[in-house]
């Protein structure tokens, strides 16, 4: 998005789209961790995405948006399916055997991601010291997370299910970044609404033959859900789904994308304290340090942007290098 684009955008909507993201991302977590008590985790990701999906496009249709997109549903597609089926999806399969807070620390580490992937911009994104610092230091915060785990795993005191569950969280925030990324470069014409309603639709029955791989549908009835997994079931759908995700895909649209990923200084801090303060979880020294020193290096990764010209040094790099 040009520089434009972004002054076009009232500054009053970009704070509120921001707070939204923080906040609501920051509980979906813990209310993520309530649904799967009573929804088996892919069919919980169906009903989510597309209860929310075909609201949002119906809501788009009264709202006068051309709702039939055919040239950018490809590009709805990718972006859909890397950030709501893999990344999110990965997401609500841990939490069966994961504390929601932990599985927040672990996917904190978008923003580096987002730099990593950000291929066309490393020449810039990459040009000051506290950058590259930046990243040394978050995969030693990831490092630091999965360190006691392995040595547990070492002594046969940690479930092969858990190890499953923290490695595939590896793989979720690599995801949700490229995805962004992709949605940034390949921007619709569309009203952001338009393109998150096909997000998430396509996203909501990808999910379907996932849990038919599963079994899911085999044992499960409505009548075995609890009155709590609805209750949170509809909290992800109304609020982290069309509020959330829309605000998040309107932000690409009219911010940098580096600057949108830093709603995860926030997310896991709100996760971590509904998940202790509310579902009884536990959380290790080890694991606040590794959070911490995560988000000091989303911190350096992103100081360079709000730095004075007089403090962006550039990095010892030579440019021809940067240039490959």
């Amino acid at each position: 998005m040009d520089v434009t684009a972004q002054k076009k955008a009232s500054i009053g909507l970009v704070i509120t789209a921001f707070a939204i993201v923080f906040i609501v991302w920051g509980s979906t977590y813990f209310f993520i961790g309530i649904a799967v008590k009573g929804f088996p985790p892919m069919l919980m990701g169906a009903v989510r995405y597309l209860s929310a999906g075909f609201l949002l496009l119906a809501w788009c249709g009264l709202k006068g948006d051309r709702v039939r997109i055919k040239k950018e549903l490809i590009s709805a597609a990718i972006s859909g399916l890397l950030m709501l089926f893999v990344a999110t999806g990965i997401v609500i399969w841990v939490e069966i055997t994961l504390p929601s807070a932990l599985v927040a620390i672990l996917v904190s580490a978008n923003p580096i991601w987002f730099i990593i992937l950000d291929k066309a911009n490393w020449r810039t994104n990459l040009k000051t010291k506290t950058t590259v610092y930046g990243l040394l230091i978050g995969f030693a915060g990831i490092l630091l997370l999965f360190g006691e785990s392995l040595l547990h795993s070492f002594s046969g005191r940690l479930d092969g299910s858990v190890l499953r569950g923290l490695l595939l969280l590896m793989i979720s925030p690599i995801a949700w970044s490229a995805g962004s990324l992709y949605a940034k470069k390949h921007a619709s014409q569309a009203p952001a609404r338009v393109n998150t309603a096909w997000q998430m639709i396509i996203a909501g029955f990808a999910f379907l033959p996932a849990g038919l791989i599963h079994r899911e549908f085999d044992s499960f009835t409505l009548s075995s859900v609890p009155l709590q997994s609805w209750l949170a079931i509809t909290y992800l759908i109304v609020f982290g789904s069309i509020g959330a995700f829309s605000a998040y895909i309107w932000l690409l649209q009219v911010r940098p994308a580096t600057q949108v990923s830093i709603h995860s200084y926030v997310n896991p801090v709100i996760a971590v304290l509904l998940g202790v303060g509310f579902a009884n979880e536990s959380i290790t020294g080890l694991q606040v340090i590794g959070l911490f020193v995560i988000l000091f290096s989303v911190l350096l990764v992103n100081l360079p942007k709000y730095a004075p010209p007089s403090l962006k040094k550039p990095i010892w790099i030579r440019p021809q290098i940067l240039k490959q």
